[in-house]
């Protein structure tokens, strides 16, 4: 899905600990959080395909409320997410993505059980596919979504940041409500 205004997106580079992530936002909410310790080449390819012809601004201040709220998340503070987001996506995808927003944190479920969410039992290989094209990494919790048999499976940040994730939600799980 492309948009076919030039939106402004702003964007910051979030570093905290051993983590690196690039944000980007419209005036409306998060749009992209990009792998971990990714390339700005990462955002600027998401960029030209989702936002064709717009400008792309670094800016610190407007992306901090995101910032703040990844950090604390991070820190193993943060168990929900309060920010706005703009998602960019068919309304097959944004259907996946609220979903995703429904699995709690520190708990895990199967594509099955997130086509079946949106009642959709048959599309669990379409579910996959909108879950691998999640722009907005860790906010909206694709790494919460495992194998039927309990494996790990694909993740765009690869595999070692989603379980860098699903140990972090596991030993803070339960520090706090």
């Amino acid at each position: 899905m492309v948009t076919n205004n030039k939106t402004t997106l702003y964007w910051a580079l979030l570093t905290f600990e051993d983590w690196h992530f690039y944000i980007a936002s419209t005036s409306k909410g998060l749009v992209y959080v990009s792998s971990q310790n990714s390339a700005f080449e990462e955002l600027i390819e998401w960029t030209k395909k989702r936002f064709p012809e717009s400008p792309l601004i670094e800016n610190n201040k407007k992306l901090e409320p995101y910032m703040v709220e990844l950090i604390q998340y991070l820190e193993g503070k943060r168990k929900t997410f309060t920010m706005p987001f703009d998602y960019v996506g068919t309304p097959f995808q944004i259907a996946v993505w609220n979903a995703l927003c429904d699995i709690p944190y520190g708990q895990t479920k199967s594509y099955s059980e997130i086509a079946n969410a949106i009642n959709k039992p048959a599309a669990v290989r379409a579910v996959g596919t909108a879950i691998g094209a999640n722009p907005v990494l860790i906010t909206v919790p694709c790494h919460r979504v495992i194998g039927k048999n309990g494996s790990l499976t694909g993740y765009r940040g690869g595999l070692a940041m989603k379980t860098q994730l699903l140990e972090l939600e596991k030993r803070t799980s339960t520090s706090y409500e």
